[in-house]
């Protein structure tokens, strides 16, 4: 049986019987963890392995969030605390040579840990330019305000995650830096040109169009479609990601969880499907959600499965690298 074009999750630090049959039955091509699952690299890799024995796969992907600042799913005493993107920002004003050896450092040792408890995809680097009045939801997730930092800085995270064997993710496309809500509780709405978008908030997603994996913002832009999200919009996914910004890789919608998107969990996963997303993104752990996601969205097919498979052949084995040195960089180098 074919994987299902969805990324799922789960409630708790191991899967119930009730999340074995769904996954048994509903076979998603990814999971994604949040601190709710996460407790020691042991228990993380057992809740790997009963995953993939559930959809009975070794072929799927597993994600999580671990930008560093106050994104981070694994945390002290078991992982290490690592320092918000604009931290990075921060050094490249006065050393971006060394800001980028930091950047690079701080996701190559991220990814160790990532490698170390079987989890296979960090959902980093932000790409996101945020401007004054924004919303705080970027705030210093994002490296800075400049895209051509953003850019330089995002390609050393990029470049760190896949040293270290693991998929990096840009997001959130087409931009969410300008945004005034957070899309976890609303629509922002971005009324910005197209000129003042081609020329900063695309800027980064271009530079770095070869990234494997990407994640849709979910936000308004009447600049080129004034009545849908850009999510559940073809003319964004289309003409803008696709066409205009240029990424080849797999793109997976933001969480349907959020706010910003309406209708049922059904509705939703159809909707962000049609518009061309590869792959819907699914968060909550919540089993009946999770079933309503599963009935609605179509096998892991096509050009989206050819996406699929061209990420997963950057999966390789780590490069060699110090240990120390690179704390040295990626943490105290970034000034924590």
């Amino acid at each position: 049986m074919d994987l299902k074009a969805f990324i799922s999750s789960c409630a708790g630090l191991a899967l119930s019987d009730a999340e074995r049959r769904f996954f048994d039955d509903a076979r998603p091509c990814g999971l994604i963890l949040f601190a709710r699952n996460c407790a020691t690299p042991k228990q993380l890799r057992a809740l790997v392995a009963s995953f993939k024995d559930a959809v009975e796969s070794d072929d799927v992907l597993v994600l999580i969030d671990q930008e560093g600042g106050r994104v981070q799913r694994l945390r002290p005493p078991n992982w290490r605390n690592m320092p918000p993107a604009r931290c990075y920002g921060v050094l490249y004003e006065s050393d971006p040579e060394m800001a980028q050896q930091a950047a690079f450092a701080g996701a190559r040792l991220i990814a160790q840990e990532l490698r170390d408890a079987d989890i296979t995809v960090n959902c980093t680097p932000v790409l996101d330019v945020p401007q004054k009045g924004a919303h705080e939801i970027i705030g210093d997730r994002a490296f800075s305000t400049d895209p051509e930092v953003v850019i330089a800085l995002g390609r050393a995270v990029m470049e760190g995650c896949l040293a270290g064997g693991v998929l990096p993710v840009i997001k959130h496309v087409p931009g969410h830096g300008r945004a005034g809500a957070d899309s976890h509780l609303s629509l922002p709405r971005i009324d910005a040109s197209e000129a003042e978008l081609r020329a900063v908030d695309f800027r980064p997603f271009q530079a770095l169009r070869d990234a494997p994996l990407a994640m849709t913002a979910h936000v308004l832009l009447p600049a080129f479609d004034d009545r849908r999200p850009s999510s559940v919009s073809p003319v964004i996914m289309g003409e803008v990601i696709r066409d205009l910004i240029g990424l080849t890789g797999l793109v997976m919608s933001d969480d349907l969880g959020m706010k910003a998107l309406g209708g049922t969990f059904a509705a939703r996963a159809r909707g962000v499907m049609a518009a061309g997303c590869d792959v819907a993104l699914h968060c909550s752990g919540d089993l009946a959600e999770m079933v309503e996601v599963g009935s609605a969205v179509p096998p892991l097919a096509g050009v989206a499965a050819e996406r699929f498979a061209r990420a997963r052949v950057y999966l390789h084995d780590p490069q060699p690298f110090d240990v120390e040195a690179a704390m040295a960089r990626g943490t105290g180098g970034a000034g924590t």
